[in-house]
């Protein structure tokens, strides 16, 4: 097996305690929140809300249009669009759960410094790697494939799977499909399967999230598809496969947040291909961002961490490049031949 599993468990008895009254408690994702980061964070505030805690999810920005459907979605507040109720409830939380996420800096800087400043306790629930060590309760698990199906295990730490609604379920399901790829990674185990097939007992509709995610295209994505792969370069010699786009070809196709979700994923598609990266420039943040997947043994988290400023998991991570986009694209194959061996094994 080549994950190295690690596990940070918290302690649910003091949990349970912490939880016993009503608490002003905010709920925060990391910045461009993907399926997993909005299906736990909605979930979990219903959860809290039965308890009878005054929560809310703060976003650090807005999530892809093709989540907002998700029930609860329309009551998250947008820390960029709405500062000032966003700064007022982080500041007044007596606690904070920071959901899919293990490091503040993956807020945004305005919002780390809120956070920073923040007098709440700290509760994590992330399956990262390397998690830091600002919270006070810390569930961390790195063999789990969603945060969502975190969430589930809390809940039912907490001996309260009843209280797991058809919404709930509807968000949790949606976050671990999202996730692991409509469960065709690695990262999918038995444990996996067992919890979806609970959720689907609980109401989640299996086939209509699945349409809801995937079959929802508007022709500029496809057409912004077509040009990814067109632009799709293969170096069979380092099973790579490389995509990537610039700032003027998503403007020509008149991109939206969320449209290149996972495209990344067409190069490990390839016969041969291990190693599949995506290069898309800002021009208003003014860096190249960065998805990098992987298959087997190849550990795109440490590649991310040591080259490109980022990190995530051993076959699915981002990073970044404060390089012009035909700079970084040469520094990354200039990269490429350290790791030949490992590519080829």
């Amino acid at each position: 097996m080549y994950y190295l599993y690690k596990m940070i468990k918290p302690d649910f008895k003091a949990l349970q305690s912490l939880l016993s009254e009503p608490k002003k408690i905010a709920i925060i994702p990391h910045r461009n929140p993907d399926g997993d980061a909005i299906g736990s964070t909605l979930a979990l505030q219903e959860y809290l809300s039965q308890l009878g805690h005054e929560s809310q999810v703060v976003s650090p920005n807005q999530a892809p249009d093709f989540l907002h459907w998700m029930p609860g979605f329309h009551q998250i507040i947008n820390f960029e669009k709405q500062n000032d109720l966003a700064q007022e409830i982080i500041a007044n939380a007596q606690l904070i759960f920071t959901l899919d996420f293990n490091h503040l800096n993956r807020v945004g800087d305005v919002m780390q410094a809120s956070l920073e400043a923040a007098e709440g306790s700290f509760v994590m629930i992330d399956h990262h790697e390397a998690p830091d060590s600002y919270a006070l309760h810390t569930y961390s698990d790195t063999s789990i494939c969603s945060t969502c199906q975190m969430v589930f295990h809390f809940i039912e730490a907490l001996e309260d799977l009843d209280k797991i609604t058809e919404q709930m379920a509807t968000c949790l399901y949606t976050g671990i499909m999202t996730d692991t790829g409509s469960f065709k990674y690695a990262s999918t185990t038995a444990t996996t399967h067992q919890v979806a097939a609970a959720l689907i007992h609980l109401g989640a509709k299996n086939a209509e999230i699945h349409q809801a995610i995937y079959d929802n295209n508007s022709p500029s994505r496809l057409h912004l598809l077509g040009c990814a792969l067109q632009n799709m370069e293969v170096i069979p010699e380092y099973k790579t496969a490389i995509i990537h786009l610039s700032q003027k070809e998503l403007d020509h196709y008149g991109y939206k947040k969320g449209d290149t979700e996972g495209l990344v994923n067409y190069g490990l598609s390839i016969a041969g291909v291990v190693f599949s990266t995506i290069f898309i420039e800002n021009t208003e943040e003014q860096i190249i961002k960065i998805s990098f997947r992987s298959q087997g043994d190849f550990s795109v988290n440490e590649f991310a961490r040591a080259h490109f400023n980022g990190g995530g998991h051993h076959n699915a991570a981002g990073g970044k490049s404060d390089l012009s986009l035909s700079d970084t694209l040469s520094h990354f194959k200039e990269i490429l031949p350290t790791y030949k061996n490992k590519l080829n094994q």
